[in-house]
């Protein structure tokens, strides 16, 4: 399972990660409950979400273009420390108990497109930090296993520290969680990047892009596939402070509760798909993670029970995780290496990108027929869509099989 640890480049990104993704999760579980605590508004819950995702559907095709022709390396550190000087702002803020929401719209939008051009950086970088590219895989495995485990330790500490400290020691352990990433960054010895010499081309590039998923077109069916799940099916976490306030009378850690439920499931898909000796049989896995997140989110939109509710999260977490991850490994391994940082772009503009609009969509929706109703919907519609991607998948498959036949044969 820790196979890609045996690379030392990648030994340091795993473990000063392990410190800032705990960070960011107590940031983003803060934000969330703080936003709707002083406003009581699901549609500025929703918009928080929004503009601190919504960069990455405009900027990924730019961040895939632009990160291609530099050293991902410096530029990681580049973008980390700006991250860290976002982080320090919004914790200063809090700190000096300035409750301004349009400032903390204003900085999750910097967040936003900060991380746009980071998680083009840090995925296309994987290749270049594991010594062994047959580990590939499985490095990205145990990032998404760090980056869940992070989503169970991170609103867990948060909802402790929210309930007996204050908010602003979540953002305040935001901002000194970057020292270690940034010290590990430091640490690594990475061969430096040939530097690009033809003049950049975004509109060229993002079209060169476009065409080459477009010819792949089992990779084309998966990003449609995420894309789906990401605007209309993912989003549902954004609606969990309502079901742990509202729905179920909690509080704080409550709400810490169900990110952390979803966290579980998560982490224990992650750590499947980590065990993987090879990189097969993605599109399967991807359509039985699709159906298990569209069930069990049906059942957590009418469960009246808080431990039903979790178990539902719980479940919820192993099928988003799974979906997500399989897709993410199957690009990472099948684009070309030319192509690799467009492709990532493509993926995170799907995943990332469409994250954003959803939440904006359904924190609308649900101010007319209702949370509960909202949330049914999503998982009714996740698994149309699993539906439709596999008679898809279905009826290409046999138009390829008839033209192979309808070859004329050659002596």
């Amino acid at each position: 399972m820790f196979k890609a640890l045996k690379s030392k480049n990648f030994k340091l990104f795993f473990y000063g990660q392990s410190v800032s993704v705990i960070g960011t999760w107590l940031q983003k579980t803060a934000v969330s409950w703080m936003v709707y605590s002083v406003t009581g508004s699901v549609f500025l819950l929703g918009l928080a979400t929004f503009l601190s995702m919504i960069p990455s559907l405009f900027l990924a095709p730019l961040a895939g273009s632009i990160i291609g022709r530099y050293d991902k390396h410096r530029t990681m550190i580049l973008l980390q420390s700006m991250a860290m000087l976002q982080a320090g702002a919004l914790a200063l803020m809090i700190y000096l108990k300035i409750y301004n929401i349009n400032f903390i719209f204003a900085l999750s939008l910097i967040q936003g497109i900060i991380n746009s051009f980071d998680m083009t950086c840090r995925q296309t970088m994987m290749i270049d930090i594991v010594d062994n590219k047959e580990d590939l895989p499985n490095a990205v495995a145990l990032n998404s296993t760090l980056n869940n485990f992070a989503r169970i330790a991170g609103p867990a500490l948060a909802g402790i520290i929210l309930h007996n400290y204050g908010e602003d020691i979540c953002f305040i352990g935001n901002f000194l969680s970057y020292i270690p990433v940034l010290i590990s960054l430091l640490m690594m010895k990475i061969t430096p990047h040939i530097k690009a010499t033809d003049k950049l081309k975004m509109y060229d590039d993002f079209i060169e892009g476009l065409d080459y998923v477009r010819k792949e077109t089992e990779m084309a069916k998966m990003l449609l596939m995420l894309m789906c799940s990401s605007l209309f099916v993912i989003s549902f976490n954004t609606l969990m402070p309502v079901f742990a306030k509202d729905i179920f009378s909690g509080n704080a850690q409550t709400f810490s509760w169900f990110e952390s439920a979803a966290g579980i499931g998560s982490i224990l898909s992650a750590i499947y798909l980590a065990n993987l000796k090879k990189a097969d049989n993605m599109g399967k896995i991807m359509i039985a993670a699709s159906l298990l997140l569209g069930f069990s989110i049906i059942i957590l939109a009418y469960s009246n029970s808080l431990t039903v509710a979790l178990i539902c999260m719980a479940l919820s977490g192993v099928g988003m995780m799974a979906q997500t991850s399989s897709i993410n490994i199957y690009i990472q391994t099948q684009s070309s290496v030319n192509m690799r940082s467009r492709s990532i772009s493509y993926y995170l503009m799907a995943y990332q990108g469409m994250i954003p609009v959803g939440s904006l969509i359904i924190g609308y929706v649900s101010h007319i027929i209702g949370t509960r109703n909202t949330v049914a919907i999503q998982g009714i519609i996740c698994i149309l869509s699993v539906i439709v991607y596999v008679y898809y998948k279905r009826h290409t498959s046999d138009e390829d099989d008839l033209e192979t036949c309808q070859v004329p044969y050659k002596n």
